[in-house]
């Protein structure tokens, strides 16, 4: 359902970019303390605002020309707010364009698409439904608006949204598509909006999201020619009659003896707004047959469609669902090296919230991944939740015109196989050995954490490995936070690791998978095996095969080996 704002969406580029030209101008120091982002943030650089507009011009370009949406509602509306607060900063130098003409050989509207205003919150949906009566809900429909133009009750026209005013003529499309009927059961004059939708079955959004489904019907639509399997999966929302009867219960009657009975039963009277969270709800996270992103309020009387405009009336409103991706600001890039010596490169962002939740940094993948996005501080980039609860990277909007340099660690230097030893450049590396051989995974040391690492690496208290099986009590207690009660803990989680069975001391070294299959064998027994041995393991190939020979030849290992040994510890 329609709900972008046209005066906001219809900036085509060269308009947005002669507006940008004047605000560059007013790059006033006086005025940089005014900018959004807090108390002394400082104006954008000129390339970075001609940087987002010409983002937003070619999204407008694709929605308003092509009718395509390469980005969500919610992102379009991050990036606009944040070019308008840009904008608002320099108020006297920012000229008002006008709107485009539409393009020739596009369709009117014999009635104007409307937009729809946003409710930010519930408050707001408080205040909207305070200041009027008669109001009536339906889910917002995740697909693309059609303006439906009946005569005698056939069908003779198909326009899409477009501009509000003028769309394109989809009426060929139209006449293919089975749930658009070619004949009301009436004769008569209608004209009908609402939004074509990919057909789902039992779509839950709140954990499937959009699924791609407003733009695999955009792409349909933009076909020469509408195929009848892809005509077969588009459904149609009627959600409102302009030319119709004035009472909404007497619109929605007759709709359904129009046929349009989906429409009719997914249409509610509310009177609280306890009524409008719990249809909310219940449309969120229960299934339906088509992708939402809200839901619509609409007063039953309205003016008659001759007044409509294409812009917002105060007559209807969207309650978005919580946004599933967001907008962020790169604060600072951090590369963490792991156990394995994968390096990951680790996004600080400026604190956005996203689905109730604050989200404060993310996972660029890989160093490769990073390096092919380029990204750095001041760059804004999409955040979205996988499986509802993992911050996952989605991709770079714009970039920031400062580029600071990074050195990012060299993927060469670490491995499988590096860093047993605490030394410049494996300070990662080695902590996480350590996270590691500490945790569930290896000896399972209650209470012992990173935290305590660290503060026995800065006390020069370990630098191998297993330098804290010596420690005692007097010597615990000279790192940072640990005092008599603590350091007596540790004594008697270190000594309870005497007694653990050769198999997890494996696991707390790191072994790599597979070597589970070759116990109960002892350590000097492992050392003599060559690759034939272990591939004759079940489920062990050559790659893992290799990996594990070259595990027990490595000197840092046997080294270790060597000191448990002489420890007596079981196996070795």
């Amino acid at each position: 359902m329609a709900s972008r704002v046209p005066a906001g969406r219809l900036l085509a580029f060269s308009l947005i970019l002669s507006l940008v030209l004047a605000f560059v101008l007013a790059s006033l120091p006086a005025r940089a303390a005014t900018c959004p982002g807090g108390a002394g943030a400082e104006a954008p650089a000129e390339a970075e605002v001609v940087a987002l507009a010409e983002r937003l011009a070619e999204w407008d370009d694709a929605y308003y020309r092509r009718g395509e949406s390469p980005v969500s509602d919610a992102l379009y509306d991050q990036a606009r707010r944040q070019f308008e607060a840009w904008r608002r900063c320099f108020p006297d130098r920012a000229t008002e364009a006008s709107v485009p003409s539409h393009l020739e050989g596009e369709a009117r509207h014999p009635v104007a698409q409307t937009g729809l205003a946003k409710l930010e919150d519930a408050a707001a949906v408080r205040r909207w439904l305070a200041r009027r009566d008669d109001v009536w809900l339906q889910p917002k429909v995740d697909g693309v608006a059609v303006t439906l133009v009946y005569r005698d009750g056939r069908l003779v026209r198909a326009i899409s949204r477009g501009d509000g005013r003028h769309g394109q003529d989809w009426t060929a499309a139209a006449r293919r598509i089975p749930t658009v009927p070619a004949r009301l059961p009436e004769a008569v004059d209608a004209l009908l909006q609402g939004e074509l939708y990919r057909r789902l079955e039992d779509h839950v959004q709140a954990e499937a999201g959009g699924v791609g489904a407003r733009s695999e019907v955009t792409g349909w639509l933009a076909r020469e020619a509408l195929s009848n399997k892809a005509a077969a999966r588009i459904g149609l929302f009627v959600w409102d009659w302009p030319d119709g009867p004035s009472a909404m219960r007497e619109r929605l009657a007759g709709l359904e003896r129009l046929g349009f009975a989906e429409s009719v039963a997914l249409t509610h009277r509310v009177t609280t707004f306890e009524e409008v969270s719990r249809w909310r709800e219940r449309w969120y996270r229960g299934p339906l047959p088509f992708a939402t992103d809200g839901v619509v309020l609409r007063r039953g009387s309205r003016p008659a469609g001759k007044e409509w405009q294409a812009e917002s009336p105060d007559w209807a409103a969207a309650w978005k669902h919580p946004p599933r991706e967001a907008l962020a600001e790169v604060r600072g890039v951090e590369f963490r090296i792991g156990r394995t010596g994968r390096i990951t490169p680790l996004l600080h962002l400026m604190p956005v919230a996203l689905d109730g939740r604050t989200i404060r940094r993310v996972s660029a993948g890989s160093l490769e991944r990073w390096r092919e996005l380029d990204i750095r501080p001041g760059d804004r980039v999409v955040i979205a939740l996988a499986g509802l609860t993992i911050p996952r990277l989605d991709g770079v909007v714009w970039r920031a015109t400062t580029r600071p340099s990074l050195s990012p660690p060299a993927a060469a230097d670490y491995h499988a196989l590096s860093c047993w030893r605490h030394a410049p450049g494996c300070e990662a590396q080695f902590l996480e050995r350590l996270a590691w051989l500490g945790g569930p995974e290896g000896l399972d040391l209650r209470g012992v954490g990173p935290g305590t690492w660290s503060a026995l690496i800065e006390a020069g208290l370990i630098t191998n490995l297993l330098d804290w099986r010596a420690l005692d009590a007097p010597a615990l207690r000279r790192a940072h936070g640990i005092g008599e009660a603590r350091a007596a803990a540790l004594v008697a989680a270190f000594t309870g690791t005497r007694a653990a069975p050769f198999s997890r001391w494996l696991q707390a070294l790191g072994a790599p998978p597979g070597v589970e299959a070759a116990l109960p064998a002892d350590w000097t027994t492992l050392t003599a095996w060559r690759r034939r041995d272990w591939r004759a393991l079940p489920g062990v190939g050559p790659d893992r095969a290799a990996t594990l020979v070259d595990f027990f030849a490595h000197p840092e290992v046997r080294a270790l080996a060597r000191r448990l040994g002489e420890a007596g510890t079981d196996g070795f």
